[in-house]
């Protein structure tokens, strides 16, 4: 990237021709996309659970329909 210009107070911050403000700051772009997969990996496992309990309420409501109380 050309012609990027500094941006006043921050370290790792420029803007460039378009006036978009760029982040040279690798690690912390790294950092953003590994919360960013964990994330995505804890909401998976929650929707997993999710239809987990879905299915066990519905057995337990078949069982409690077979069941002949008497």
């Amino acid at each position: 990237m050309k012609n990027l210009i500094k941006v006043d107070g921050h370290k790792d911050l420029y803007r460039n021709e378009s006036g978009a403000i760029v982040n040279m700051n690798k690690t912390a772009l790294e950092r953003a996309k590994a919360r960013k997969v964990a994330r995505v990996k804890e909401q998976n496992e929650l929707n997993e659970l999710k239809s987990e309990v879905k299915e066990l309420k519905e057995l337990i409501l078949q069982l409690s329909k077979s069941i002949d109380y008497k």
